[in-house]
Formats: C-alpha cells, structure tokens, sequence
C-alpha cells in the first residue's frame, strides 16, 4: 500500500484520467473529490464490500431451485 501525506488542495493522480485531491481537514475526518470517467465506478468502502457479498449470495444456489427449474422448462415444453 502507497502511503501519501497529502494538505487541502493538494491531490494525487491515479494512472492516465483518476485524480483525487484532498477538499477539507475537519474534525478528525478528510473530504476528498475524485475525479473519474464516467465509466468508472467509484464506491466508499463499505458499499463495495454490501454490493460483493449481495453478488456472492446471489449466485449461490441449492440442488431444489435446479430441480424446479428443470421441471419448470419441461412444461414449457409439453405446452
């Protein structure tokens, strides 16, 4: 992990198109902006890790939905 020291106004500068400058010191907290394209998606921390573990759920599956699938295909066929 890169370690900066960074003062309000100053920023840093991620591959080509990223920039990320600091906004506002306050009360223990830091502001920051980043800059982006659009394309980009930028999350906090703590929704990356929400939408990966709603990913992982979502992809587990139990033998009975397989099963119920199955049956359900099988009677679109008959129809």
């Amino acid at each position: 992990m890169l370690v900066l020291t960074r003062k309000t106004g100053e920023g840093i500068i991620i591959g080509d198109d990223i920039k990320i400058t600091v906004v506002e010191l306050k009360g223990g907290g830091v502001r920051i902006g980043i800059d982006a394209p659009r394309e980009i998606k930028v999350h906090r921390m703590e929704v990356f890790e929400q939408i990966r573990q709603e990913n992982r759920e979502a992809t587990k599956w139990e033998i009975a939905d397989l099963s119920e699938l199955s049956n359900m295909m099988d009677q679109g066929r008959k129809l």
